[in-house]
């Protein structure tokens, strides 16, 4: 059994060369290791002590070259289920869910990871004025993952979804729209027709005429 426990641990090891630290499991199994670059790799356990008032919680999941990878698992101080968070390159990818102490769900969030080396990146971003259709997006890198997809938040007293939020690329959908709308409208509003065109250029260098607008203010 103990020539099992040491070659399963060379064996676990051997894929980051020599490491700079590591530490074993209450299982057996290798956790926490910093490889000889002093990057984080493989499963990791992370306690955060309270601070500022917030309890403290613990943290385990995976990374690959100093960045979180794949599913996190967050568990409060009495041992419950928290929070499932999905990464990719470090930033948040996927959905992520947030529970209270009880199990009952809270929250439900979708992101999309940008690929940290890239100034830029480009995505491919369904249409959502046609759906099943696809186009490229081209999508500046500020460093974290971008809200994209579809919020939910619960009641945890009935499981009873009481508010839902739709992001594309960071952008809240309802905010989009009125974004667009009062760009139109604001357009609309300095529109000047023709004949005011015709004569502003008309007139163009002349001395300014004072015209009686019907306003009381001189």
């Amino acid at each position: 059994m103990r020539l099992l426990f040491a070659a399963c641990m060379f064996f676990s090891l051997s894929g980051f060369g020599q490491p700079k630290s590591f530490m074993i499991g209450v299982k057996g199994d290798t956790l926490n290791v910093v490889d000889a670059h002093g990057q984080k790799q493989g499963k990791w356990v992370i306690h955060h002590e309270p601070l500022r008032g917030e309890p403290g919680f613990d943290e385990e999941g995976q990374f690959k070259d100093d960045r979180r990878e794949g599913q996190w698992r967050r568990y409060s101080q009495m041992g419950d289920l928290t929070a499932t968070e999905n990464y990719r390159w470090g930033n948040k990818d996927g959905q992520s869910m947030y529970f209270n102490n009880f199990g009952d769900p809270v929250r439900e969030e979708n992101w999309k990871a940008i690929n940290p080396d890239k100034v830029y990146d480009t995505l491919e971003v369904e249409d959502v004025e046609h759906l099943g259709h696809f186009k490229r997006v081209v999508v500046k890198n500020e460093g974290a993952g971008i809200r994209h997809g579809l919020w939910k938040y619960y009641d945890p007293r009935s499981g009873l979804i009481v508010k839902t939020e739709n992001y594309v690329l960071g952008v809240l959908e309802g905010k989009k729209k009125d974004a667009v709308a009062s760009a139109g409208t604001e357009k609309k509003a300095v529109d000047k027709p023709q004949e005011v065109l015709d004569w502003e250029k008309k007139n163009a260098g002349k001395k300014k005429i004072k015209v009686r607008t019907g306003s009381t203010v001189n």
